[in-house]
């Protein structure tokens, strides 16, 4: 997202498509770039973390996730989901099911594949398209429920976001590819990112957690003038 002819900032987002604060954050976030957006100039990467690296390709049930991974009971799961399902209005991306049909279960899935082509996309396309496709998965997720594990769902959000499908299928093939975010995630670790979303502007200035967009904006303009005072 380039806002202005501002001070240019690198914004890496480290996030996993699972993560409903991540969602929340990024809509915070590129609101607070908009509020900033005279002085600053972002460019948005994301970066990959997977909250839940063991979790099986069948998914697990997000309720029965919560509960063993959180020691919540099943009242404390329900206030925790209306919690976000609140934060998440908020931001103006609501996360109840809009498909057709009865609700599927919310599910839990494995990410990997996600963050592979995440990753090709930005190394093919550019910052733009791998946010459209970031963007795309997180409402094939939390407003569709789709299996996000699946090979087929995948390229066709590739697909819809107006990748190359085939290219997508090859990335998904890809062992270099793979190997390439594992070291990404490596270097995540290293760098002292342990918990989504993150953001890390131009390398150096850590923002965490999904805070209000005036937070934002104000954390942009204290970069941009110390950027300018370097």
């Amino acid at each position: 997202m380039n806002t202005s002819n501002g001070t240019p900032m690198i914004v890496d987002i480290w996030s996993d498509v699972m993560c409903p604060w991540c969602l929340v954050g990024y809509r915070s976030f590129i609101e607070g770039a908009r509020m900033a957006s005279d002085d600053v100039d972002v460019t948005i990467r994301w970066m990959p973390f997977e909250l839940n690296p063991d979790m099986p390709q069948e998914g697990r049930l997000q309720s029965e996730h919560l509960a063993k991974t959180y020691n919540r009971s099943e009242e404390e799961v329900e206030a925790m989901r209306a919690e976000l399902a609140g934060a998440a209005e908020r931001v103006g991306f609501p996360i109840e099911y809009q498909g057709e049909g009865e609700a599927p279960p919310a599910m839990m899935w494995n990410t990997f594949d996600c963050h592979k082509l995440l990753r090709w996309a930005l190394a093919e396309y550019g910052p733009p398209e791998q946010t459209r496709l970031k963007e795309a998965m997180f409402a094939a997720h939390f407003q569709q429920r789709a299996n996000m594990a699946d090979r087929d769902v995948l390229l066709n959000l590739c697909e819809g976001a107006g990748l190359s499908r085939e290219a997508a299928a090859t990335a998904l093939d890809d062992e270099a590819l793979a190997i390439a975010v594992r070291a990404e995630e490596q270097r995540g670790r290293e760098g002292g990112i342990a918990a989504v979303p993150t953001f890390v502007v131009n390398h150096k200035y850590g923002l965490q957690g999904a805070q209000e967009p005036e937070n934002f904006a104000r954390a942009l303009l204290q970069i941009a003038n110390m950027e300018a005072a370097a």
